[in-house]
């Protein structure tokens, strides 16, 4: 499959930003890696093996379960609703060119998030136990957030007020970006025995640096906000200096104060 096939493929899945500009984000983000895992299936099925087939399964699985999850909290959360009103009035006064800019920049970067899968399959790599290797960190990331995903659900019905220390938050406060690392620095992994000259890695380690970024970035902006709703809580403040914000057994408590994460 030729490059720009594989992202027009990104860019027409993400085009959903169109209607509210951070849909390019978020459910347009799920849906374009579902569908360049189902590009990469029926472009080099009949080259593909077991692993690659579970390797694509997991982009389609995983890009289809973000983008319900969003969809179902947007209509169903009226919380969620009040944070994404503005955000909605914002798209509609928001440039044109300035949609296309964000358009192109998300189409280009799920391409990069996933190419090291993309250049196996491309280059004709045999199945090997790096392969293996990433695909079972890809595994353990998207179970990550389901898991991180369903026991905040579970604690917010209980009391929507209070922030959640239970289940995988014991461990990490952001678990969701945690599983985004590990899925992503699986499908880096993927690839890393297959890649052919330094261009293909220059490709595949920049966006894995970038989804990173945005990961941290993305940390960042959630302790900014929960600071805000919980920074009187005792319990509150006692959770934030001894649970690591993402990174499990690293003692990195705070993100707030790196700009360079300023998205």
């Amino acid at each position: 499959m030729n490059y720009w096939i594989f992202l027009l493929v990104s860019l027409v899945a993400c085009s959903v930003g169109f209607r509210a500009y951070i849909w390019f984000f978020s459910v347009g983000y799920g849906l374009a890696i579902a569908a360049i895992g189902v590009a990469l299936a029926i472009a080099f099925h009949s080259t593909m093996g077991a692993p690659e087939w579970i390797a694509c399964i997991v982009l389609v699985i995983y890009g289809f379960r973000l983008s319900g999850y969003l969809l179902i909290r947007e209509f169903k959360s009226a919380a969620y609703r009040k944070v994404l009103n503005p955000e909605i009035e914002r798209s509609k006064r928001m440039p044109i060119v300035a949609k296309l800019a964000l358009w192109v920049t998300c189409g280009l970067l799920y391409t990069l998030m996933t190419i090291p899968l993309y250049f196996r399959l491309g280059n004709g790599a045999e199945s090997d136990a790096m392969l293996w290797v990433g695909i079972v960190l890809m595994v353990c990331g998207v179970t990550l957030e389901t898991v991180a995903d369903l026991q905040k659900s579970r604690a917010k019905k209980k009391n929507s007020r209070r922030f959640v220390d239970t289940g995988v938050y014991r461990f990490v406060r952001c678990p969701n970006y945690l599983g985004e690392l590990l899925l992503w620095l699986g499908m880096l992994l993927t690839g890393v025995t297959a890649f052919e000259g330094v261009w293909q890695w220059i490709l595949a380690l920049l966006g894995f640096l970038l989804i990173a970024w945005v990961m941290f970035s993305g940390a960042r902006r959630l302790e900014i906000r929960q600071d805000k709703f919980y920074g009187e809580d005792p319990e509150y403040q006692k959770y934030v200096k001894t649970v690591p914000i993402i990174l499990p057994f690293i003692p990195l408590y705070s993100v707030k104060r790196h700009k360079f994460l300023v998205a």
